[in-house]
């Protein structure tokens, strides 16, 4: 249904919206004489009046204000500070948790079918769904980094804004991230403030500028513990690293002897997991372009002699053949970007028989899955997890494989 105005509208007008459904971003869909509205703080079938945010030539942006007529699934957001002008952080406070995991899972195969180009029943046939993690909706982050205004208070930002929302809790945040001094005092020479809580009982809080040394960390996951740089990658979420490895073990199924490479391999948690299956009559090789993160691997996979870490881009590794020779399975773990073509055609070309494809943005998948596709690959597996509740992020790990 569109909604319609004799003129059209500008930024901070109010309109009466009936809203659509979920889209990728944390955001749904509505119509305002025919032109799409993407509405925060809404749910699909509520009739909302919203403020404008943003006019573009072909969307409007706005915020849900009052809520004409709820969705069953709405509820009190929990934290304070979220909601329309406030912390932008959590988009789905006003979600009920289970309805979060519907939300997301909709996301997941309108990307799919939109950008991936898979067909309905191709998505039915993947049972395409998006999976809580253990330990709740709150309480889950380890790393957050706070910013600070001009006052010197600490806090989180707008949505898509450099203002700072001054806050004395983040519902989200790791009681052990809660409990550091950072939001109970004020940070006079400092744009941010980083914290980390690790799974081993570590903290860190580091101010920037003006922070000093890092300093390092220690992380446990898949029987192993790992010392690394406090602003080193690491999964947000407790139950994440175990998760996705499990995940990618199960699809891919490395077996003893093979040869295997991890890509975008960060400090190397897909790679020790992998050099365990393969033994050490088999061949690991990490690429990570990242200097922290190669110093990471190199530390802690060095009981691990079967597993080569290459400091290079993917994109540069796979094309000037730094990374060469035969392969039987690859672990993909790209940033949000995604891979894209060029390092998707590599694999395609590299006689390997299957990938498996951790994916931090379904957007980015969806387009690399088309790519392999149109190479001759299929999305095989998939499995959605929600490593980031509260917020429109997901996680899910995709097998791929040769048609033939």
């Amino acid at each position: 249904m569109s909604d319609a105005r004799p003129e059209p509208v500008g930024e901070e007008e109010r309109v009466t919206l009936t809203v659509g459904p979920p889209a990728h971003g944390g955001h749904c869909v509505a119509r305002l004489d025919g032109q799409v509205v993407f509405v925060r703080h809404a749910l699909p079938g509520e009739r909302v009046t919203a403020v404008v945010t943003e006019v573009h030539s072909g969307y409007l942006r706005a915020d849900a204000v009052e809520i004409l007529e709820p969705a069953p699934e709405r509820v009190t957001p929990p934290c304070p500070y979220a909601g329309p002008g406030r912390c932008g952080g959590c988009d789905l406070q006003h979600v009920a948790p289970p309805a979060q995991l519907d939300w997301k899972t909709a996301v997941l195969r309108e990307q799919l079918t939109r950008l991936g180009k898979l067909s309905e029943a191709e998505v039915d046939a993947l049972g395409v769904a998006v999976v809580a993690l253990p330990g709740g909706p709150t309480g889950w982050r380890t790393r957050v980094r706070y910013a600070v205004d001009a006052a010197g208070r600490p806090g989180l930002l707008k949505h898509r804004s450099h203002e700072v929302v001054p806050i004395d809790r983040c519902l989200i945040a790791h009681p052990a991230v809660q409990a550091l001094p950072v939001l109970d005092r004020g940070w006079p020479t400092a744009d941010a403030v980083e914290t980390v809580a690790s799974s081993a009982g570590d903290v860190a809080v580091l101010a920037h500028p003006g922070g000093g040394e890092p300093g390092t960390v220690r992380e446990r996951a898949i029987g192993r513990t790992w010392t690394i740089g406090a602003e080193t990658f690491w999964q947000v979420h407790p139950a994440a690293a175990g998760t996705l490895v499990g995940a990618v073990l199960d699809l891919v199924g490395p077996r003893a002897g093979e040869r295997a490479w991890d890509l975008y391999g960060g400090a190397g948690l897909f790679a020790a997991a992998l050099a365990e299956r393969v033994g050490p009559g088999g061949r690991v090789t990490l690429v990570e372009s990242a200097p922290d993160g190669v110093a990471a691997a190199r530390d802690n996979l060095g009981d691990l002699p079967w597993v080569e870490v290459v400091a290079a881009r993917v994109e540069t590794a796979l094309a000037r053949r730094r990374v060469a020779g035969p392969v039987d399975v690859v672990v993909l773990d790209p940033p949000r970007t995604g891979a894209g073509a060029r390092v998707v055609e590599s694999l395609v070309g590299s006689g390997a028989r299957a990938v498996g494809y951790v994916a931090c943005d379904p957007a980015a998948f969806a387009r690399d899955v088309r790519t392999f596709r149109e190479h001759g690959w299929r999305l095989a597996e998939l499995r959605g997890y929600d490593c980031f509740p509260m917020t429109h992020h997901l996680e899910c790990v995709g097998l791929l494989v040769p048609e033939s």
